[in-house]
């Protein structure tokens, strides 16, 4: 499931939510309670894959051998 930034203009907290992409936006600060919480744009540059069957050396293209003179 992808992670969500959200910021509470009230209280100030940024926040990383869990969501699955069918989940409404919240509205509600969870801290405050204050309807003054929105998403906020991502620029984390960073994407994991957690899980069995995921491995770093999946697709990672493999260098031809080399030829001995």
């Amino acid at each position: 499931m992808p992670m969500y930034e959200y910021r509470c203009e009230a209280c100030e907290k940024n926040m990383e939510i869990v969501q699955k992409f069918s989940d409404e936006p919240l509205k509600d600060c969870p801290e405050c309670g204050s309807t003054k919480f929105a998403k906020v744009p991502s620029f984390s540059s960073s994407f994991t894959l957690k899980g069995t069957g995921w491995y770093v050396t999946d697709y990672k293209k493999s260098s031809p051998p080399k030829s001995e003179s």
